[in-house]
């Protein structure tokens, strides 16, 4: 059997992560074949790929899920998404180059800013972001670009701002070595706001050496991304995927610091059951509660 498990763009956060939890499962599991299908709109994208039966897991920001369960803009039908997975919460943020004027957010109005593909979730939390902090889209340019011709117009300086996903990615490594770059900051109170307004999101740190040129550690937005499935999934196959992901939490993160803390996202269910798994309504796949049980992490 293939097992198809939608991530992002070539060298975005999700593909990275993809490409992990894939080497992963070949060499520990007797799972079987299995296959990363990039998707551009990320999040969203398998969403829809998981409705439409072409994928068995995605990757997805957790903001998402409970839209495509009740089908809600930009969805045009409900999906029948379950729980597989978190994969990591990282910090979000927008990154300018050294030179530029730009310090903050609010410093964004009426410059060029590279948000991300159109319908993407980067795109979306742009718009939670801004709106917490009334900071209005006709207040600046918006540019949807994917992250690597994004890093490459900001580079070149044809753009003034990137908004980037979690590191490490490559996109964002590459930029860093190749022009000199800064993260912008919140200013005082206005991370707080954010994360009071926005109950998804957390704060997370963008450590210092993540890049060349990040010289301190850096408070951001960080929101819960998991590996979403559906409904019709065997159940044997989401236990055997689960499973493995919480016996090889330590392997993923020795092999991807994006997947460091992944134990530690395990942890709340013992306190809390399944609904700390459980994002936007999406109730844990009947296999994923297999494993979880199994691991002694789940009671019932």
């Amino acid at each position: 059997m293939k097992i198809r498990i939608g991530t992002n763009e070539t060298g975005g956060t999700f593909h990275s992560q993809g490409a992990a939890l894939a080497a992963m499962l070949r060499e520990r599991t007797d799972i079987g074949e299995i296959e990363l299908v990039p998707v551009e709109s990320a999040s969203v994208g398998n969403a829809e790929a998981l409705g439409r039966g072409e994928i068995e897991f995605g990757f997805m920001a957790s903001n998402w899920i409970g839209r495509a369960l009740r089908g809600e803009a930009p969805f045009t039908a409900p999906i029948a998404l379950r729980m597989a997975s978190p994969a990591n919460a990282g910090p979000m943020f927008f990154v300018v180059r050294r030179d530029s004027d730009i310090l903050t957010l609010d410093d964004m109005r009426g410059r060029r800013v590279v948000i991300g593909p159109k319908d993407s979730g980067m795109v979306q939390h742009v718009h939670n972001i801004f709106g917490t902090l009334g900071i209005g889209f006709g207040e600046f340019t918006p540019i949807n670009m994917n992250f690597g011709d994004g890093a490459d117009a900001l580079a070149a300086g044809r753009v003034d701002v990137q908004w980037q996903c979690p590191v490490p990615n490559t996109v964002m490594t590459d930029l860093a070595n190749r022009c000199e770059v800064r993260v912008l900051q919140y200013q005082p109170g206005q991370l707080d706001a954010v994360l009071d307004a926005v109950e998804f999101y957390r704060r997370a740190t963008l450590p210092r050496d993540a890049f060349r040129g990040l010289d301190a550690d850096s408070d951001q937005v960080g929101v819960l991304n998991i590996v979403a499935t559906h409904g019709r999934v065997d159940p044997g196959l989401v236990r055997d995927v689960v499973a493995a992901m919480v016996a090889n939490a330590d392997a993923l993160a020795a092999a991807l610091p994006l997947y460091r803390g992944l134990a530690a996202l395990y942890e709340p269910l013992r306190a809390h059951g399944a609904a700390e798994h459980e994002p936007g309504g999406a109730k844990l796949h009947p296999g994923a509660a297999q494993a979880y049980r199994e691991a002694s992490l789940l009671n019932a």
